[in-house]
């Protein structure tokens, strides 16, 4: 089995921040991308941020500036540095790792159980 553990959410206020991580365990092999999503109430889930195994990385453009994604491929651990929060900023947080649990397999995508992070003006 894997899973995908994340931390760090909660109430903070506009202006505040806050660090996602998300620690990845059980039989993994290797993990390609990892990455954020989130989903607001009545909305549709929506990539915030994700990067590569080599460290390349996307945003979407809502957080570019105030967000930054980060990761430890010796801990197959993700993160998200989250600075100058916005009540649309408030959703639950998932996290999201494409990876292979042993030589040969497909990569598949893995899900977080989500995590609430809630931005008050």
């Amino acid at each position: 089995q894997v899973q995908l553990v994340e931390s760090g959410g909660g109430l903070v206020q506009a202006g505040g921040s806050l660090r996602l991580s998300c620690a990845a365990s059980g039989s993994i092999f290797s993990i390609n991308a990892m990455g954020w999503y989130r989903q607001a109430p009545g909305k549709q889930r929506e990539l915030v941020a994700r990067i590569s195994s080599g460290g390349s990385t996307v945003y979407v453009d809502s957080v570019k500036g105030r967000f930054t994604i980060s990761r430890d491929n010796a801990k197959n651990a993700v993160y998200l540095q989250m600075n100058s929060l916005k009540p649309e900023d408030t959703a639950v947080y998932y996290c999201n790792a494409n990876l292979r649990r042993r030589v040969g397999d497909l990569f598949y995508e893995y899900w977080g159980q989500g995590i609430q992070v809630t931005v008050s003006s």
